[in-house]
């Protein structure tokens, strides 16, 4: 027996979905919007525990101030060259940035 009922909005058709297993069901439903914006809130979080402002971390990089803010708030799809920049910058390996299943 479900566990319990989630409607999604796809392209303005609703959709009832009867779940036993959220987990595997949100992880199917994943859309690359999502997918950026956790990777931007994972070097965020990583970013505000090493206590770097957005500003140093743009000047570590050598990247624009804008540009991080945007990789941050998911609204651009940084390239794996990008991704592995921040892993060495912060000093973390490039999965605990890309590792977003936690």
């Amino acid at each position: 027996m479900p566990q319990k009922t989630i409607i999604y909005d796809c392209d303005a058709a609703k959709i009832n979905i009867f779940l036993c297993y959220p987990i595997i069901f949100d992880s199917f439903f994943m859309n690359k919007a999502n997918l950026y914006l956790k990777i931007g809130l994972k070097i965020r979080e990583l970013r505000i525990s090493q206590n770097l402002s957005l500003q140093e971390l743009s000047d570590k990089l050598d990247i624009e101030y804008n540009n991080l803010i945007r990789i941050e708030k998911g609204r651009t799809n940084p390239t794996l060259g990008t991704l592995y920049k921040i892993s060495q910058v912060l000093n973390v390996p490039l999965r605990d940035i890309v590792d977003i299943e936690d």
